[in-house]
């Protein structure tokens, strides 16, 4: 039996959508590049905090972002305990 769950890739500190590398409905494995922030001269990637499929896109390219802000929510399957 499986529950959909989300896991959200947030911003580690203020900066620019500088591009955006996913969008809705994408597939994505944990650790895939969604999107790269630019702050003080540096490219920051955001990678994918869980495998699943892209269920909202809450920035855009350009946009400024604040350390914590949601940018891409995944949907994934949450298999829960495994059997023992």
């Amino acid at each position: 039996m499986s529950a959909a769950t989300t896991a959200t890739a947030s911003a580690d500190i203020v900066s620019n959508v500088w591009k955006l590398v996913t969008e809705v409905g994408a597939q994505v494995r944990q650790g895939d590049v969604l999107a790269v922030l630019e702050s003080m001269k540096m490219e920051l990637p955001v990678h994918a905090p869980a495998t699943g499929t892209v269920a909202e896109v809450l920035v855009a390219e350009g946009q400024i972002v604040q350390e914590g802000d949601p940018l891409v929510v995944i949907a994934t399957a949450d298999e829960g305990p495994a059997p023992v």
